[in-house]
């Protein structure tokens, strides 16, 4: 019996740093047969020139990558769908392990593939050491890879999120079946991590999370499972983790402090600004 078609979508805009990496995981994966799919928005930096030297499905589509990522699945053929992030990379057993859960454990509706971050700089190095707290964390670590029936079940990502929207998800897909795990791991790219660009993003998406949060009734917005006060009793139940390198440690708490700080912030105004419309 011919395996089935998995379907790997991935959302682009102005990627061309990362992108060929990316692309180039997946063809080295050693599952066959993979469809493989670009859906870029608007891109300005040959992002799309290199993406045709992997796939002639290359599309256009906006305005966020939850819209994106909808299309894509829409134009896929593929018996399962895995999302995939342009600045993300594949280990090259990735696909064939989702496959096999799927395959083996029939009331799995989802798959959460866990990630590793890498990168340039000491905040790169922070980020890696914040990224390996949530190894094995349902709470924080969202699915990536669905059969397409579940998928469209569920009605895809809900495009009037703009953050929040994979855990949005995966909590409809939980009401569904179960969702599972795989040890093989998705590499994240954080280029040369910049602490203060990492804070314009955590302001911006913050702003944007009202809709996630008045969607999911999830209690206090402190003290839930992807909440600060939940990360920082997640960070300090490892102490040793932390205490390998002090410099290290003190640095990623400094600088989740500080995300918080701006998401905070960005919430906050986005509340007023909406009081005012």
């Amino acid at each position: 019996m011919s395996n089935p078609l998995v379907s790997v979508i991935v959302p682009t805009r102005n990627n061309h740093e990362t992108l060929d990496a990316c692309l180039r995981s997946i063809t080295k994966q050693t599952y066959r047969p993979i469809e493989l799919i670009v859906v870029d928005r608007d891109s300005t930096d040959g992002t799309k020139l290199i993406a045709r030297y992997y796939t002639r499905n290359i599309y256009n589509c906006g305005p966020e990558r939850s819209a994106q990522r909808n299309f894509g699945v829409d134009k896929a053929n593929g018996d399962y769908v895995v999302i995939i992030d342009s600045d993300m990379e594949l280990s090259p057993h990735v696909i064939q392990d989702c496959v096999d859960v799927m395959c083996y454990k029939p009331n799995t509706k989802g798959i959460i593939i866990p990630e590793e971050s890498f990168g340039v700089g000491f905040w790169a190095q922070c980020k890696r050491l914040e990224r390996s707290f949530y190894h094995g964390n349902d709470a924080i670590e969202a699915a990536r890879f669905f059969s397409r029936g579940t998928y469209l079940a569920v009605g895809g990502y809900d495009e009037s999120m703009v953050s929040g929207e994979d855990w949005d998800l995966s909590a409809r897909v939980r009401n569904l079946g179960r969702i599972d795990r795989v040890k093989s791991m998705i590499k994240h790219n954080e280029g040369h991590f910049k602490l203060v660009k990492s804070l314009r993003k955590k302001y911006y998406y913050a702003g944007q999370a009202r809709a996630y949060f008045q969607k999911n009734d999830i209690g206090s917005k402190l003290t839930t499972n992807v909440g600060p006060i939940e990360r920082y009793k997640l960070f300090f139940s490892q102490p040793k983790k932390l205490l390998i390198n002090p410099f290290l440690g003190l640095g990623m708490l400094f600088m989740k402090t500080c995300e918080y700080g701006f998401g905070a912030f960005g919430y906050l105004l986005s509340g007023k600004k909406r009081e005012r419309v």
